[in-house]
């Protein structure tokens, strides 16, 4: 452990209650899958998404993945004051208004998917919405955005854990009300650059592999985010080098990146799947997974991102998203793509007719060649 998580018993003490999922319960799924009526392995990754389900549900059936709760945190970088954005951050408040008007593309999405959606202000440089105004908004507002993480570290330790057991705490409760699936969504100007840095700081990457656009930087712009990455990696190198997680994701992270890694611990803690978006919540997941390596037994990763390093850091990850549209958006717009895989996988599992109960022949039960 850290020298850094010593300093908050409580929030290792969850960590530690993380529990991997029984993949003995693989086989009675896979079981049940080959009776269903068709060919042996037919549907494909439908039926690993069936398989995986079955174990986060502890081995018992029915699946359910709804109702479904999406959880778009916003946020603002220091960061940004170098130059590192071709939008200025005061679209990160304007679209969380849009979200919260349902204008914006997860607002579209997860309406058209059945997926309820809450909007977490994790510090914008705005002032705050009226949450009585919009009853999908929290207000965490650590800050009026993150310090500039090239010059100094993001955020304090004790910020970082505060984001991190808000996002824990906001699915525990979800799940608590009866919620059996939640999503990643992110918003805020500027956060490709310490989503690359946190990538690179975890696994060794280096900034020019993986940086990108992001909203629409030009080649010029990219090289120069670079140099800001690389800035800010050497800036910390310390922690770096001493795989201090904690301390890694104060010093390079962003307040909505740390509430979605939350996000992603708590559903794990809750025993419930979780779909994760693309760059910005990757990045997220990286550094759950790095807290605590048992969140991947719940993650699904919704959608292969545009940015161009996204490619490198799933060889790393060694994982395989379930879709690739070539989105690049965030917000969760991928997982409310994807979300409906996770139905039809229930769907199969829980509806289809099985060789042993129905009067059909099962013959041709063979692996698909």
């Amino acid at each position: 452990m850290s020298a850094s998580l010593n300093a908050f018993p409580g929030f290792v003490c969850r960590l530690d209650g993380i529990r991997r999922v029984d993949e003995a319960l693989e086989s009675a799924a896979r079981a049940h899958l080959d009776d269903l009526t068709k060919p042996r392995g037919s549907l494909g990754r439908l039926e690993d998404i069936a398989a995986r389900l079955f174990m986060i549900s502890g081995g018992h059936a029915p699946l359910c993945v709804e109702p479904s709760l999406v959880i778009v945190a916003s946020g603002d970088h220091g960061v940004a004051e170098e130059g590192i954005s071709a939008f200025p951050q005061e679209v990160t408040g304007q679209m969380l208004r849009n979200i919260l008007e349902g204008g914006a593309g997860i607002s579209v999405l997860s309406r058209l998917n059945g997926m309820e959606m809450l909007a977490v202000d994790a510090g914008g440089i705005h002032d705050a919405l009226s949450e009585a105004q919009y009853p999908k908004l929290r207000n965490l507002r650590l800050g009026r955005g993150t310090a500039n993480l090239a010059r100094t570290c993001a955020m304090s330790p004790e910020q970082c854990v505060r984001a991190l057991v808000y996002g824990m705490d906001t699915v525990r409760y979800a799940a608590e009300q009866g919620v059996r699936l939640v999503a990643t969504g992110e918003m805020g100007i500027g956060n490709t650059t310490p989503a690359t840095a946190l990538f690179c700081a975890l696994y060794g990457l280096e900034p020019e592999h993986v940086v990108g656009p992001g909203t629409g930087l030009n080649s010029s712009g990219v090289r120069h985010k670079a140099r800001v990455i690389r800035q800010a990696l050497e800036l910390h190198r310390n922690v770096v080098a001493d795989r201090d997680v904690l301390g890694v994701a104060a010093a390079l992270g962003g307040y909505e990146i740390m509430v979605l890694a939350g996000v992603v611990l708590g559903a794990a803690e809750s025993r419930i799947p979780v779909l994760v978006d693309g760059f910005i919540s990757t990045s997220a997941y990286a550094v759950a997974h790095a807290l605590c390596p048992a969140v991947a037994d719940y993650a699904f990763l919704a959608h292969a991102s545009a940015e161009p390093g996204y490619a490198a850091i799933m060889k790393h990850m060694g994982r395989t998203p379930l879709l690739g549209l070539g989105f690049r958006l965030g917000e969760g717009t991928g997982c409310a793509a994807a979300f409906p895989l996770l139905r039809a996988a229930s769907a199969i599992y829980n509806e289809m007719a099985t060789f042993s109960g129905a009067d059909v022949t099962g013959t041709e039960r063979q692996p698909v060649e």
